[in-house]
């Protein structure tokens, strides 16, 4: 009769093994499938499968392969998804908890809770099993290193699912220990959200001694937790720590925003603790800057093209983290995300509607020649026209624009037959990792830190030596051949601190968005609400006298396949130019204004995020339950199985 540990040690070797498939090569391994618990860890293969395991349990779709790499980093002020008008309240689906229509009888929150909580159990029997193995205890500094690798990489893999469990939950269970044979560990109530992103902060304290730096060990690559991405997930958290949140109550010495709800307040730390966590963010995005290890790549073109094809980037090493996914296993980057195929194609295949869009106010605001518009906004689609796969523009469509990131046409011939080869509403999994943490967000995040301590321009102790506008001019300048207008747009924003953050915030926008960060930043700078008020505003605005009625572009070959995409008059004609000069045209977001049925102002618009703003025409709060409720309920399943230790706040129904 084996114990429970026993079983849980069989039960983790298993699932290990069945998720080096679903991996990047470095996984496959293979080790016996029963193994006693008191042996996994004295042994460096055993321990090294057990660690595989997690990064396998995170490419599945209840983790990163779709729901938190896709689904739940929507809606913000740029990104939506896919349901607007009806949908937007359909509370069984994506689409209206989205929306923030939620409710805890949606299942997919379930089954996110328990991917998330499973994975946590893994990595605490790994750290136990670690710290108690006479490897680490006793072994040779070979073992010791090795084993302090594993424990780092367990420490790791930890504090980034709880911090995706608090920005998506709020508070949440702490449970740092593996479950007791007698259950009596298990049922566990909230922790104060404060109090676990402290524990992790100091965890990832703990593994940033013990992890190499990307490169510096073969095997430690960018598809592995790993230095770098230790100190900037820790950075992360402090500043989500520093920032706004809706709290369950008022917390004593804490300060209140002016936008609040009555009973759910929306609060951040004092002044001196905010200061406390800003310069411990610097010490750690510092690091990372100070490093030389992380870069941008000089191409952000090329940066996704690497992505697309599946190629990891040992120059630049841009992506501090790459959740690894295998092709047919895992991801729906490229299928419910990205560039679509509208219907089968012979060239391309197909793939989903786009769970995820963009809104036409977010293309417009992008300066002009910036090289991440038509890179990250796909507003077209590939069509099958006689026996040919076509792109063919879309029309009056301001909240269905593509997140053209994840490209088809970019991909690695092997998906693209993949893709090709997979008929009708078949899913097919592209394998395209899940990217957690780029170097422009750490120079970013710096910027920021930078601004709060020092202003703009100034020095600060402890600083990797750049000034917060140097470090937001190296992410903004790599979109741009540099010209005068773009220094002259640099220099502007330097002139005080609050003018420099919402260069940042604009920034933000126009870096990351359709990856899945946007919403997160907007809420920890309490600007959710405002940000998605004013998106419904300039929409308003501008097609109500700034879009055309019709922009024209031409086809970059003679059969009419390819477009032109800098040739797209989104801003209207250019000086010289007349409508002769272009192959097509099309109707476009400014032709509701002329006619009687306005579907997309008065219909669509309003419908969107309407459980956070209201569901008037520019939102005005009319129709939100509860003020800044951007969180997402436990679902009704957990609490009933929870031992009467969790039940809802915010409004929502157990």
């Amino acid at each position: 009769m084996k114990t429970m540990k026993q079983k849980i040690a069989q039960i983790l070797l298993v699932t290990g093994l069945s998720a080096l498939a679903s991996c990047s090569d470095f996984l496959s391994q293979s080790s016996p499938s029963e193994v006693d618990y008191n042996d996994v860890y004295e042994s460096i293969a055993y321990t090294g499968t057990v660690i595989n395991s997690l990064y396998g349990d995170m490419g599945k779709d209840d983790a990163y392969s779709q729901q938190l790499s896709i689904i739940w980093g929507t809606n913000s002020d740029c990104e939506l998804i896919d349901g607007i008008g009806n949908d937007a309240y359909n509370t069984s689906r994506e689409r209206g908890n989205m929306n923030y229509n939620a409710s805890p009888a949606w299942s997919d929150i379930a089954d996110v809770w328990d991917t998330m909580y499973g994975i946590i159990e893994k990595a605490n029997l790994a750290i136990t099993g670690i710290e108690q193995s006479s490897l680490m205890q006793s072994g040779t500094n070979s073992d010791r290193t090795t084993m302090g690798r594993y424990k780092g990489e367990a420490l790791t893999v930890r504090a980034m699912i709880y911090f995706d469990l608090i920005r998506n939950f709020g508070d949440v269970p702490m449970k740092m220990e593996p479950s007791n044979t007698d259950l009596s560990n298990v049922y566990v109530g909230k922790t104060d959200r404060d109090v676990l992103m402290d524990r992790l902060m100091n965890d990832l304290d703990e593994a940033i001694e013990l992890l190499p730096w990307a490169g510096e060990v073969s095997e430690y690559t960018t598809e592995r937790m790993t230095k770098g991405y230790a100190h900037a997930l820790l950075a992360n958290i402090a500043l989500t720590r520093a920032g706004w949140m809706i709290r369950e109550s008022a917390k004593a010495g804490y300060e209140t925003a002016e936008y609040r709800d009555a009973t759910y307040p929306t609060q951040r730390c004092d002044e001196a603790t905010r200061k406390s966590l800003y310069e411990r963010a610097l010490k750690h995005l510092s690091a990372v800057i100070t490093s030389n290890r992380h870069h941008l790549n000089l191409s952000f073109e090329n940066e996704w093209y690497l992505i697309n094809q599946r190629i990891l980037d040992q120059t630049y090493r841009e992506n501090l983290f790459e959740i690894p996914m295998g092709i047919e296993e895992s991801s729906e980057l490229g299928y419910t995300i990205g560039v679509r195929c509208n219907g089968q194609t012979t060239q391309y295949g197909h793939n989903s509607s786009g769970k995820q869009k963009l809104t036409a106010p977010y293309l417009w605001s992008f300066r002009d020649n910036d090289q991440r518009r038509d890179i990250t906004c796909a507003n077209f689609d590939i069509r099958e026209e006689n026996g040919t796969s076509v792109e063919k523009l879309l029309g009056n469509n301001p909240f269905g624009i593509y997140v053209g990131k994840w490209d088809i046409r970019k991909m690695s011939e092997e998906n693209i037959n993949l893709a090709a080869n997979t008929l009708g509403d078949t899913k097919w999994m592209s394998g395209i990792n899940c990217v957690r943490m780029r170097y422009s967000q750490v120079l970013l995040m710096y910027a920021e830190v930078m601004n709060e301590l020092a202003g703009p321009t100034g020095s600060y102790e402890g600083s990797a030596g750049i000034s917060a506008k140097a470090a937001l001019a190296e992410v903004h300048n790599r979109a741009f051949s540099i010209t005068t207008a773009e220094e002259s747009y640099l220099n502007s924003i330097s002139t005080d601190r609050t003018t420099f953050f919402n260069a940042i915030v604009d920034e933000n926008a126009w870096e990351l968005a359709g990856e899945g960060f946007r919403k997160y930043d907007l809420i920890r700078w309490n600007l959710l609400v405002e940000k998605i008020l004013q998106f419904k505003s300039d929409y308003l605005k501008q097609m109500n006298g700034a879009y055309q009625r019709t922009i024209y572009f031409n086809y970059l070959d003679a059969a009419h396949t390819q477009i032109d995409m800098s040739s797209i008059t989104y801003k209207g004609l250019p000086a010289g130019k007349s409508t002769s000069d272009y192959h097509a045209s099309v109707s476009s977001w400014g032709n509701e204004r002329t006619t009687s049925t306005k579907t997309q102002s008065e219909t669509n618009l309003p419908s969107i995020s309407s459980g956070l703003v209201g569901s008037t025409q520019q939102g005005s709060g009319n129709g939100a339950v509860v003020k800044n409720r951007y969180l997402m309920p436990i679902a009704s399943t957990t609490i009933s199985a929870s031992n009467g230790r969790l039940s809802n706040s915010y409004g929502y129904s157990n």
